[in-house]
């Protein structure tokens, strides 16, 4: 049985490479995507990729990696500090791993960002290794 990851991308991740690069990196979201899906390729596993600019959204994107087993990785951008919606629904996810991802280190960045809900629900963090923080999370539940 092959596993599945979903990579779950918040608001505003579609203008990456556009959008303040000297935060988010020059990398575009499909570059991103384009090394996710051969990284996983190499390790034998399935891989969901999304981004919405919906907080409902990315709760049923959730809920859908809750219902096939997937381990998830989530960059919930925004949400992240504001959305107990997403923490709620990542709580849902027992027994599948969690890795909240961030580009930057949000706790070198604005106070507002140093809370994080979706923390309370994360079984690690990945922060401020920018692109590269998406092929180490893949490795990391890779193991």
């Amino acid at each position: 049985m092959t596993r599945t990851i979903h990579i779950l991308n918040g608001p505003n991740l579609n203008l990456l490479g556009q959008r303040e690069p000297e935060i988010y990196g020059s990398d575009t979201l499909d570059q991103i995507e384009q090394r996710c899906q051969a990284r996983a390729a190499e390790r034998g596993i399935a891989l969901t990729f999304c981004q919405t600019n919906s907080e409902g959204t990315l709760v049923d994107h959730i809920h859908r990696a809750r219902g096939e087993g997937a381990d998830i990785i989530i960059n919930a951008a925004a949400y992240t500090h504001t959305s107990v919606a997403v923490l709620d629904a990542l709580k849902t996810c027992d027994g599948l791993q969690v890795i909240e991802l961030h580009l930057s280190n949000p706790h070198r960045r604005e106070p507002f960002r140093h809370h994080s809900f979706v923390s309370a629900a994360a079984t690690g963090v990945i922060a401020g290794f920018g692109a590269q923080g998406y092929l180490m999370a893949l490795d990391a539940l890779a193991r």
